[in-house]
């Protein structure tokens, strides 16, 4: 692949970005509900990818409804101030790590994805959350189970949104 490839992937992964937050926009502006999990047409949620940059590493949560690994991640909560916040409760729940600090400049990416009825969509605003040294995880009732993944073992166990995630999140790292 050349360089000018590198180049037509970057600005293809842009512009999509940029869809997906005009339609997150729209959808808002549509549904004054569309940020709780009540919103039948769709609604935003927060999720943080859980890493370790100094051992090369993710923290995945094998979902309970879903039996897929993925970033840990949920619905917004009304004392949640911001997505940010409702991101760095969710991974700090999910993960039981306490400490984790969210990676500088906010989001890392969106992911629109179907999710089963009555509701249609989550619109997902993703983050990275970065894993103190010596940090330790415990399976909350979210979970099956919680696994640390080598970066180049995450493709082989979780979906594309999962893999994009974490190279979006290493590009910023």
């Amino acid at each position: 692949m050349s360089l000018h490839d590198d180049a037509v992937l970057v600005l293809t992964s842009y512009e999509e970005q940029e869809e997906l937050r005009r339609l997150y926009l729209d959808h808002l502006a549509a549904h004054p509900d569309g940020m709780w999990k009540a919103c039948g047409a769709g609604h935003v949620t927060a999720s943080a990818l859980v890493v370790d940059p100094e051992r090369g590493r993710v923290l995945l949560t094998l979902h309970r409804k879903l039996g897929m690994w993925l970033q840990m991640g949920g619905h917004c909560e009304p004392d949640d101030t911001t997505l940010a916040a409702a991101a760095l409760r969710e991974a700090t729940e999910e993960s039981g790590i306490r400490g984790l600090t969210l990676l500088p400049g906010g989001p890392v990416r969106l992911d629109r994805h179907p999710i089963p009825a009555p509701c249609h969509w989550h619109l997902d605003v993703q983050y990275a959350a970065l894993a103190p040294s010596g940090a330790v995880e415990e399976i909350s009732e979210e979970s099956l189970d919680l696994r640390w993944f080598a970066y180049d073992e995450v493709a082989e166990v979780a979906d594309k949104s999962v893999v994009r995630l974490l190279e979006m999140t290493r590009a910023a790292l």
